[in-house]
């Protein structure tokens, strides 16, 4: 058993102002995923201009913030936001649900491809690779928060964290599966797969499809939020019953993507 070393959550402090890891590490997430949109822009062939990846990042992180943290509150935080409705803004105490997020990124996007006359479908495309460095360090920013532990195991790499009466139990480190299964995995499977021209909308597939099986499987040691609990049979999470219609969304939409086989719009080389 690996005791946990209670990370101190504030990185910084100057006077009032408190910078939190779990903050950071979102930050780290966006400056990651401007960084990989604007090197993919100046592919050759690539119809994207590196200058509108400024304004795309800013659409998805306003999606990612507001979404996630309004789904959250929504589905698993609705009894801190009822005890101060100003808990809504606490967002350096965490609680960001990904579902949220996700539907905030592709209203985001929906609404920037409008703006730039852009295909929706290509630009959440050319989004797809993009989250899963985002996703890796916000697992780490839960793991440093201590929260979002798994099960009780006995298997090695268990962390010791305390329970109400100060008792070490050793608890799986869901937060690094997470992290590893829906951030890098994710990250290098859909880094590959965009890397050479694939049909419309199936890196969107793809990833709906690895991100959801990713959690869905994580789920099954992961602890429910305790004011849910489980749903059903004592093993039914609230995160698998989000996650399991985009498994079948994903699958779905590899299936059109590949049956239709529209070329994508976001290579130049592509289009013609």
């Amino acid at each position: 058993m690996i005791t946990y070393p209670h990370i101190n959550p504030i990185a910084l402090s100057l006077g009032p102002v408190r910078v939190h890891w779990y903050g950071i590490m979102y930050l780290i997430g966006f400056v990651g995923a401007w960084w990989l949109a604007r090197r993919r822009a100046r592919r050759p062939g690539s119809t994207w201009v590196p200058l509108e990846i400024d304004d795309l990042i800013f659409y998805c992180a306003l999606g990612v913030i507001l979404g996630g943290r309004l789904g959250w509150c929504l589905v698993y935080g609705r009894d801190v936001v009822a005890e101060n409705w100003l808990n809504i803004f606490h967002i350096w105490d965490g609680g960001m649900s990904f579902h949220g997020g996700m539907t905030g990124v592709l209203v985001a996007g929906i609404i920037f491809a409008r703006l730039k006359h852009k295909n929706a479908a290509d630009v959440l495309d050319f989004i797809a690779p993009l989250p899963g460095m985002g996703l890796f360090f916000g697992r780490l920013g839960n793991f440093i928060n201590g929260e979002l532990w798994g099960k009780p195991t006995d298997l090695p790499w268990g962390f010791g964290v305390p329970d109400a009466q100060g008792v070490l139990i050793s608890r799986h480190p869901s937060q690094l599966y997470e992290a590893t299964l829906e951030g890098l995995v994710l990250f290098l499977v859909l880094l590959w797969f965009t890397a050479t021209p694939r049909p419309r909308l199936a890196p969107t597939g793809l990833f709906l499809v690895l991100y959801g099986c990713g959690r869905f499987v994580v789920e099954w040691v992961r602890l429910p939020d305790a004011n849910i609990g489980y749903l059903a049979g004592n093993w039914l999470t609230m995160g698998m019953l989000l996650t399991t219609p985009m498994i079948l969304i994903g699958a779905g939409l590899l299936a059109y993507a590949y049956r239709r086989n529209t070329p994508t719009g976001n290579l130049a080389a592509a289009q013609a």
